[in-house]
């Protein structure tokens, strides 16, 4: 057993009986103990050792109390356990929590399953969705409006034969989830009264839990909610079995929100980041303490690492996905890498891989003496850096062993002579190690980026706080890669988590829904509003013994722009002040404003603090203490070896400063001090580390194709995609873009060559080059730095109207030479057209969809023209119907495109313009060999789909086996028709670029490379290559659909998918709104198809129902998965959905759909899925049956319904044969 640190440098101010405070973390179990004569210890476990102990928590106090295995701890001689624990995050991640019984509105019991229909990762042909956490489903009859009307009553006896039914079967936890619920909580109320009646002991309901609008995430919310609070139930009253309350100890567990609570009311909505939220604390209070304001927070554990940015305030947010569940609870704004100690490091396909898998606690790293592979601990021991004799020796059987290199050294040795086979290039077994520990480096770099320069913050002017059991091993090369100048170490560093845990605060966070105009008249509301959340957060502090001279209550207001999502919280005072913070704060974060748009107060909320002693002062070695080298070890460090002598922090005094190379252990840890960089002891303790021989200004590595840089070079393509598409998603106005998430955002080399994109649309992505080129092809000579373009013709780069892509020029410095092109293409919700949308079923002619817009210069050398945008918006036969809009979102693709400029520029200097150029080919070259490597054992195929319209896509697919490439022929589909079927070349390019991009099971990056290996044959007349002036609005969301399931159905790899969008529109005068439905995926030789999920070329979120109801004047009926409709077979297809949508306005609707005629094939003897249909019920009883392409006008109180189709099955089925 590894002996507790009984180092009593540190002590309080008071003396008392004992404190503990405890991280108990996925692979260790961190405690910092308060003596009763106010010294500080530390002490380190195994998280999971139960060859040892039964809880790890309990068995680090009996080991700082030095009390035997088994006895009793004394609480009497307790006066706090105050905790962190990933009790609630493990249960949620492995789907350990207690059997929950949903209870939700009739109509809506998938709703929580469809969610926003999307699936997680795009180019995977079996589509796996997180598992949901309930067990069962109860409907119960009512229904309140977005306005709070009821429209029908609640039928209690109706429900409560099924609520005592699930109980009888042993289900003990509840959830109820009422549409609008958290407005009209009597529903949600009674019901649960009736719960408590039956037995239940854990009920949560909506409004209870997270009164917040979003049905969705307000439903996930309460089901983890009752899910996992039995599971803490538990794990608290295990712990209070050993640690008697009754004597006046007290027992806090610390919450996701960064305040502490009484064990009594810790809930599981408020566990997810215990653990993590610990560290955010003591990160924060101890930089305060050594004068840092400004911070990023580094915390690197065995499993993953959290990152956070503070700013004289915590960052909170109220919307997370945790583990795949949406969480609408006050969280710290937490992003966590799945890059810690234990992430596994192999090669495949030419690319060094770091995580995201990982070794755990068990078996753990290769050096853990448990048989484990390869991970980054094991690299940071093969290069020295990790000294055995200086880490904490509690390994093997007893406990009590020390690392063991030699399985490292064995293991890259192994990996050495693999890299050398496969690619021809030799490397020691440290450049190896070195070279993974490169690309680790850099993806938790890239996880800062996206709290701090992604949002607008410059991050050089930041300190890194280091903490967590390998923070201090990676510190100094983090801080290179991001241009920070200083890290900071605490002396608690190794433990800083269960630090916090003594240093937070107890906190009580209220927050409610409020979607009320911003103006003087909502002062007295807000503050009658306030006041009452204040009444009950400081309640409940003073039930928890906090004088109440020592709370201290904040008042927020949540405001942002009308039509937009992105909320910004302000302190509440007056309405000129609160519109001056956040005006500021919206100009920092996006760099614009939107002066004509009004402000909407979204939510209000509360948080009240019961202020805690303050951080201690450690004291130091005597300032004239001699400064004693442990030891001289040898390391690999700035790809070289160095002698590098080992320091004691504990006998570093004051003012002593260690240039590195040098290593400087301690109890809980080890910190490496690079090259170049510069450790100091401050008077409080705090090892302060900085760069002070300045970085080359940019790294030499070549123009050769390193495996190490290609990892780098795909993350770093790929990270500035992604820091467009956050710009993007978060400055424009139009819910397409913000909330469905309909635009994407890539770059490419100067010849318009796809480089890297962020997963968005993929319809998208293989399209947008087509876009590049023509503005290329149209501009020769007269492209300029400073310049941008819009376009969306389909003839010429486009692919249908609505889909407007911005483009900027990416300049060398003296302006002379085009380095890139950068991309945002974005689903504008109209230009124009016939009908709103831009989506008339029945278009013949392209101006009949809308604004036609061909290369038009939209900033000249910086000079932005919107007035002659906006000419062109207002003049088209058919003129855009909300041009502020359009505007405000190319505004906002504008500002994407900048950030994309400014970052790539950030590259070019650090790496050099060679080096950066050449890793363009590079990226794209291991791409194309991914792909050839797919293409080697595929076959020739033929396949022709016929069409609703009588059209048909006809493909076949010939292989060259001796050079690994393909021609996919289409020849023998259909002309181009008097419809708007068509599909322009780029979007017949970008379904093959995607169907080949699906066949490789690496996780490479879409790019160019992909369709190297394959050339796309496209008659002159023919319905996928689209000409002036073709119709073309189904060609982009229906067409590239069905090309999508020929090309499968050619391969043989998967039966069809739904094979449509479901494109819905509807609007008048005042609204449009656009949506596309999912339905069901098709099945493989090896899996069934998935139900109700976006497939292949779409993969856009659907608005969720009470914001829907909010802003628009309709009511969802239903909304569930359409049971029957997936085809039968030895694997099944996916099941579509059914919609019911009442109009509360008239309207016109459009449908523009496929499928309604042909079914979805199976495959293999697989059946085919079901169709999908379309009707109209009217008020008078009558019912219109539609075609998948049809247009009605909607009276008040009509209903249009919607059935989508299922996937194929795939195999034959006994049941087919029967």
């Amino acid at each position: 057993m590894a002996k507790p640190d009984h180092n009593k440098n540190s002590k309080t101010n008071d003396k008392s009986g004992w404190q503990f405070w405890v991280d108990r973390g996925g692979t260790f179990t961190d405690l910092v103990a308060r003596t009763p004569d106010g010294d500080l210890l530390t002490h380190k476990l195994l998280s999971e050792n139960p060859e040892a102990y039964e809880d790890a928590a309990l068995q680090g106090m009996r080991d700082l109390m030095h009390i035997a295995k088994d006895a009793p701890l004394p609480a009497d001689a307790i006066d706090a356990v105050k905790m962190g624990t990933t009790v609630a995050t493990n249960a949620l991640l492995e789907r350990k929590g207690d059997k929950t019984l949903l209870v939700v509105t009739k109509g809506f019991r998938d709703q929580l399953r469809i969610a926003y229909q999307a699936r997680p990762r795009l180019f995977d042909k079996e589509i796996i969705l997180p598992e949901m956490l309930y067990d069962r489903i109860e409907e119960v009859i009512e229904r309140v409006d977005a306005r709070d009307q009821i429209i029908t009553p609640l039928d209690l006896d109706d429900v409560t034969p099924r609520l005592q039914a699930a109980f009888d079967d042993g289900i003990r936890a509840i959830a109820i989830v009422l549409m609008h619920g958290y407005r009209v909580p009597a529903h949600e109320l009674a019901i649960a009264k009736r719960a408590r009646e039956i037995g239940f002991t854990q009920i949560s309901t909506s409004h209870g839990t997270s009164p917040m609008i979003k049905f969705v995430g307000r439903g996930d919310t309460t089901v983890a909610d009752a899910y996992l609070s039995p599971i803490l139930r538990r794990y608290i009253d295990r712990l209070a079995r050993d640690i008697d309350q009754s004597k006046g100890t007290k027992l806090q567990l610390m919450q996701s929100n960064g305040g502490l609570t009484d064990a009594s009311l810790f809930q599981g909505k408020d566990a997810i980041l215990s653990g993590p939220a610990g560290g955010i604390v003591g990160a924060v209070k101890t930089a305060k303490q050594a004068g840092f304001d400004k911070v990023i927070t580094f915390d690197m554990g065995g499993t993953s690492t959290d990152v956070a940015h503070y700013e004289n305030a915590y960052e909170r947010v109220f919307d997370t996905v945790v583990a795949g569940v949406r969480i609408h609870a006050p969280m710290l704004l937490i992003h966590t890498v799945a890059a810690g100690g234990g992430s596994i490091c192999r090669f495949e396909h030419g690319r060094f891989q770091v995580g995201p898998e990982s070794a755990g606690a068990n078996p753990g790293p290769a050096c853990y003496r448990r048989g484990g592979p390869l991970a980054v601990t094991d690299c940071n021991a093969m290069l020295g850096k990790l000294q055995p004799q200086y880490f904490p020796h509690v390994f093997g059987p007893n406990q009590d062993e020390a690392l063991d290199v030699a399985p490292v050294r064995a293991g890259f040795a192994a990996l050495a002579a693999q890299v050398e086979a496969e690619t021809g290039i030799k490397r020691s077994e440290e450049e190896i190690a070195s070279g993974f520990l490169r690309i680790a480096v850099e993806n938790m770099a890239n996880a800062i980026k996206k709290i701090s320069v992604q949002r607008g913050y410059d991050v050089t002017e930041y300190a890194l706080q280091c903490f967590g059991g390998a923070g201090g091993q990676h510190a100094c090369l983090i801080a290179d890669v991001l241009g920070m100048k200083t890290v900071l170490i605490h002396p608690f560093a190794g433990v800083l988590s269960a630090y916090g845990m003594g240093l937070a605060d107890v906190t009580a966070l209220r927050e409610r829904t409020l979607e009320a105009e911003f103006n003087e008249n909502l002062t007295s509301r807000l503050q009658s509003e306030l006041d009452d959340l204040a009444t009950q957060s400081e309640a409940e502090l003073v039930g928890q013994d906090i004088a109440s001279a020592r709370i201290e209550t904040n008042r927020y207001v949540h405001l942002r722009y009308d039509g937009s999502d992105t909320a910004l919280a302000v302190p509440f005072g007056s309405i000129a002040a609160m519109i001056a913070d956040f005006e500021s704060s919206y100009q920092s974060r996006f760099g614009f404003l939107m002066p004509d748009k009004a402000l909407v107060a979204a939510t209000i909320s509360v948080e009240s603090i019961g202020r805690n002693f303050d951080v201690e002062t450690s004291v130091t070695a005597a300032p004239d203490a001699r400064l004693d080298i442990l030891d001289h070890v040898q390391c690999y460090m700035d790809d070289q070896f160095v002698t590098a002598p080992v320091y004691a922090r504990s006998t570093i005094a004051a003012g002593q400063r260690i240039m590195g190379p040098a290593l400087i252990t301690e109890a809980t840890g080890t910190n490496v001090i690079e090259p170049g960089w510069q450790a100091e002891m401050t008077a409080i303790g705090n090892l302060v580390v900085r760069r002070v021989v300045a970085v080359a200004p940019r790294v030499a590595i070549g123009t050769n194709c390193d495996p190490v840089m290609l990892e780098v070079f795909n993350n770093l393509f790929m990270s500035i995609a992604e820091q467009m598409g956050y710009t993007l998603q978060n400055t424009a106005l139009s819910v397409n873009v913000k909330e469905r998430l309909d635009f994407s955002c890539a770059i490419f080399d100067p010849a318009g060559a796809l480089i890297a994109n962020a997963p968005h649309m993929p319809v998208h992505l293989g399209s947008m080059g087509e876009s590049v080129r023509a503005v290329i092809r149209g501009n020769q000579g007269n492209i300029n730095a400073g310049d941008a373009f819009v376009l969306n013709n389909p003839y010429n780069g486009g692919t249908h109207l609505p889909d407007i892509t911005v483009i900027t020029p990416v300049f060398d410095d003296a302006g002379k030479d085009i380095l890139f092109f950068v991309a945002s293409r974005g689903h504008h919700p109209d230009v124009g057209g016939r009908t709103p949308g831009s989506a008339p079923p029945d278009s013949k002619h392209i101006e009949e969809e809308g604004v036609l817009i061909d290369n038009f210069k939209l900033v000249d050398g910086g000079n932005y023209r919107e007035t002659e945008m906006r000419a062109i918006l207002d003049s088209a036969k058919y003129p855009a119907r909300n041009t502020d809009q359009n505007i405000a979102d190319l505004r906002a693709q504008l500002a994407a495109n900048e950030k994309g400029v400014r970052e790539l520029h950030k590259m070019v200097t650090h790496y050099g313009l060679a080096t950066v150029i050449a890793y363009m080919g590079h990226v794209q070259d291991n791409a194309e060999e991914s792909v050839r490597r797919v293409i080697d054992v595929l076959k020739d195929g033929s396949f022709t789909y016929p069409m609703d319209n009588g059209q048909q896509v006809k493909v076949t697919i010939s292989i060259n086996k001796s050079n690994r490439s393909a021609i996919v022929d289409f020849t023998g589909t259909s002309k181009q028709g008097a419809n708007n079927f068509n599909a322009p070349a780029a979007v017949c390019r970008a379904a093959v670029l995607y169907v080949f991009r699906t066949l490789v099971a690496d996780n490479i990056p879409m790019n160019e490379g992909c369709l190297k290996p394959v050339q796309i044959i496209l008659p002159d007349d023919c319905m996928l290559k689209a000409q002036y002036p073709a119709a073309v609005i189904a060609g982009n969301v229906e067409t590239s659909q069905i090309v999508t399931d020929t090309l499968y159905g050619a391969l043989g790899v998967m039966a069809a998918a739904q094979g449509t969008m479901n494109n819905f529109f509807y609007g008048n005068a005042t609204y449009q709104y656009y949506e596309t439905l999912c339905g069901g995926s098709g099945a493989g030789p090896d899996f069934d198809g998935t139900d109700a999920v976006h497939t292949h070329m779409t993969n856009s979120r659907l608005t969720d129902p009470e914001i829907l109801e909010w802003r628009y004047p309709v009511l969802l009926e239903s909304f569930e998965i359409r049971h029957g409709s997936g085809g039968i077979g030895r694997h099944n297809g996916g099941n579509g959905v059914r919609r019911r949508l009442r109009f509360l306005e008239e309207m016109e609707a459009v449908i523009l759909a496929n499928h309604r005629i042909v079914p979805p094939y199976g495959m293999d003897g697989g059946g085919e899925a079901a169709l999908g249909r379309n009707w109209v019920e009217r008020t008078d009883g009558t019912i219109e049956t539609l075609t998948a392409t049809d247009i009605r006008k909607m009276g008040v109180g009509d209903v249009f319904v919607i059935e989508t189709p299922g996937g194929g099955g795939f195999g034959k089925s006994d049941k087919l044969a029967k």
